[in-house]
């Protein structure tokens, strides 16, 4: 994006429930003006983002107290967001396929990391031993 590494600062902010059974800590935060709106109608804010080390099909997530800082009211089913603006109400319209990829994509990532974290378990409790002997005589096989 090319922010300058000065913006950014330390963080010990902590998501659950975004990688499947595992915490997501972000080590880094920025704050960025966020502006919703036209030239004749807008309104801005700084608001702090966490800057995370996992994959996600988005960019940024805007969680309750961005929703609150803005006094926003988001519909997911329309896809949008409305807020108070200086000269009436600003609508924010999502895109419907954009927001379907997203969440293919999502989904994708989601079933990556369960299959990694299966896995681990998998090693964990597995006998490597266990592996190498056969369940049956090699003489009694049908094969």
């Amino acid at each position: 994006m090319g922010i300058p590494m000065s913006k950014i600062s330390e963080s010990n902010m902590r998501f659950h429930g975004v990688i499947p059974e595992k915490k997501a800590d972000s080590h880094s935060q920025i704050t960025l003006d966020v502006v919703f709106g036209d030239s004749k109608n807008y309104r801005k804010e700084k608001l702090t983002f966490a800057i995370m080390d996992f994959h996600s099909a988005y960019h940024a997530i805007l969680v309750k107290p961005a929703y609150a800082r803005f006094m926003g009211r988001l519909c997911y089913v329309y896809l949008k967001l409305k807020m108070p603006g200086p000269r009436g109400v600003i609508t924010v319209t999502g895109n419907r396929q954009r927001a379907e990829e997203c969440l293919q994509k999502g989904s994708k990532i989601a079933d990556e990391q369960m299959v990694a974290v299966e896995m681990q378990e998998y090693h964990k409790n597995a006998d490597p031993s266990d592996l190498l002997r056969a369940k049956k005589p090699a003489l009694e096989s049908t094969f």
